[in-house]
């Protein structure tokens, strides 16, 4: 088997491309390295530079090593900025998806597995997050990543593609320092940011209906998603994924951490024992979200093993490669 994986080099697409690599698939990358890093990909895998928004670039990728399925992952993601600029959400995350589907299908291509998120169900008041939970986000990122759900499926369907729709929680960690991730958007490295300027770590909101006041979330390291990713593949790959079929799992460990744990934990793994401070709660954070784990392991063969110490202690050491003198 040959696989594209779009946005092949950041942060979580670079480990993808490594754990199929190891695998034994056969992987080519399409990127337009806007957050991307070149460095992060194996000298030898074949790359094209280019948006999911250009339809040649996206032809030449699928042509490089005569893909037969598609791991799409290249996509704006930060919640904030969807907020601010949904058009350019919408055209990138949708009108790309699109794009590329309309390749996929006239290529005969038969495999596609989507990276969705957790993003899709908004404010559930539930326990456990099942796949039945109902989604109604709250930006314009978890509306993109609803809809190109939607669109999978529907393309699926019409050109007898195989698709899996992975709805991921919280990711965190790096299977090596080089991988790790380079942005500070995320709570664990919006921690580490405060750490290094020597202050303390802010939590927003303690107030909320759960055991320590502060918002619970499903944290999954970034190599077992990766391993999800592949399990996905793996599965398409397999005598139960009929053309036309489709299978939409959460991924995550179905364990939540709130988040003034998860600062006990940062101050632990770093040596940097400075006390949060509490700001008051941003709009729209949902008190718990926390994934039921179930079908990814009975319909993938995929369950999270690595912990949350695993997670921080990566993060750290790919942080501190980044920040020499921590």
């Amino acid at each position: 088997m040959s696989w594209l994986v779009t946005g092949g080099a950041g942060y979580i697409g670079a480990h993808v491309v490594r754990a199929m690599r190891d695998a034994g698939e056969r992987v080519a990358v399409l990127d337009d390295f806007s957050t991307g890093l070149p460095e992060r990909l194996p000298t030898d895998v074949p790359v094209v530079r280019g948006s999911v928004l250009d339809r040649a670039a996206v032809d030449r990728a699928l042509a490089l090593e005569g893909a037969s399925g598609v791991v799409h992952l290249a996509a704006r993601k930060q919640v904030a900025e969807s907020v601010a600029e949904p058009l350019r959400y919408y055209r990138e995350n949708v009108h790309g998806l699109t794009v590329l589907l309309e390749a996929a299908a006239t290529a005969g291509l038969r495999r596609f597995v989507f990276s969705s998120s957790a993003a899709v169900y908004g404010m559930p008041d539930v326990d456990l997050v099942t796949e039945d939970t109902p989604c109604l986000p709250l930006s314009p990122y978890g509306e993109t990543k609803l809809t190109g759900e939607w669109l999978v499926r529907a393309a699926g369907r019409a050109h007898g593609m195989a698709t899996v729709c992975l709805r991921y929680f919280n990711v965190a960690g790096a299977a090596a320092p080089e991988l790790s991730d380079t942005g500070a958007a995320n709570v664990i490295p919006l921690f580490f940011e405060a750490i290094t300027r020597s202050e303390p770590p802010r939590i927003f909101g303690d107030d909320y209906p759960t055991p320590d006041g502060t918002c619970v979330r499903d944290y999954v390291h970034v190599a077992d998603l990766a391993d999800a990713h592949l399990a996905a593949a793996r599965h398409l790959e397999g005598p139960d994924a009929a053309p036309g079929g489709d299978l939409t799992v959460n991924v995550g460990t179905g364990t939540g951490v709130s988040v003034r744990e998860l600062a006990s934990l940062v101050a632990e793994v770093t040596g940097r024992a400075l006390p949060a401070v509490v700001a008051p709660r941003r709009p729209g954070d949902p008190a718990r979200v926390v994934a039921s784990a179930e079908q990814a392991a009975k319909r993938l063969g995929f369950t999270a093993s690595r912990d949350l110490r695993e997670m921080v202690a990566s993060a750290w050491e790919g942080w501190r490669l980044r920040h020499p003198g921590l």
